[in-house]
């Protein structure tokens, strides 16, 4: 994959495929920009659809992603710490903590510095998940009984969760972001796809055997989302 810096919107990937017939300019599961081209679109094509298309990718950005401009928790051990200073905007890691300095409320909300506070809470998350899912997952898994391959990480994933035919059971990094039982619903749900590949009734029954609050949990569920 190929990739251009833009001055406003930071790094945007660009996927090229025999199957697309025009330019497209889309929002990452992860919070970055994304334009899928046909194969062989020379860059100049794409840099001069995004300079005529700001006012709409910075709508899209507004519609859909989350914007960090206030200190507030990342997960369940890091923290976002917003400092106003003079001089360029800067994102560092120390410890447990994010520490985002910019001059202003507006330079703050600029595409580019939110893809940089994005990426280190990708990496704080993807951390806590490293430490935290793979166990969990193990410890319930035993509980009750049931088996599977390995585990998967991710986070350029629009859904909490996944199982595959094989038994490989994918998690995203922003499971972190939820309570303990919804996470815990959603390693119970992946797990009962390794009896059930499907939504049927004995799923659902298999489901409510080892989550019997699943239904406030899944409604729960809704109300969040994975994108960082």
């Amino acid at each position: 994959m190929a990739h251009i810096t833009d001055p406003e919107f930071g790094t945007i990937t660009i996927r090229t495929s025999p199957g697309a017939s025009k330019i497209a300019v889309r929002l990452a599961p992860n919070g970055s920009l994304r334009v899928s081209a046909p194969r062989f679109t020379p860059k100049f094509a794409i840099t001069s659809l995004i300079n005529r298309s700001r006012s709409d990718i910075r709508a899209l950005l507004s519609e859909q992603q989350t914007l960090y401009t206030d200190d507030q928790q990342i997960g369940k051990s890091h923290s976002l710490v917003i400092h106003t200073v003079p001089g360029p905007s800067s994102v560092t890691a120390s410890g447990t903590s994010i520490i985002v300095r910019a001059p202003e409320k507006q330079q703050l909300e600029s595409p580019a510095l939110q893809q940089d506070i994005r990426a280190h809470i990708i990496k704080a998350l993807r951390k806590e998940a490293k430490s935290y899912l793979p166990r969990r997952l193990s410890y319930i898994a035993r509980e009750h009984g049931f088996a599977y391959t390995s585990t998967k990480l991710t986070h350029a994933s629009s859904r909490w969760g996944s199982c595959s035919s094989s038994g490989t059971i994918s998690l995203n990094i922003s499971l972190m972001t939820l309570p303990f039982e919804l996470i815990d619903y959603v390693l119970i749900h992946e797990l009962c796809h390794t009896s059930h590949m499907n939504h049927s009734t004995e799923f659902w029954s298999l489901v409510q055997q080892y989550d019997p609050d699943y239904k406030q949990h899944r409604r729960e569920l809704k109300q969040h989302t994975p994108h960082i």
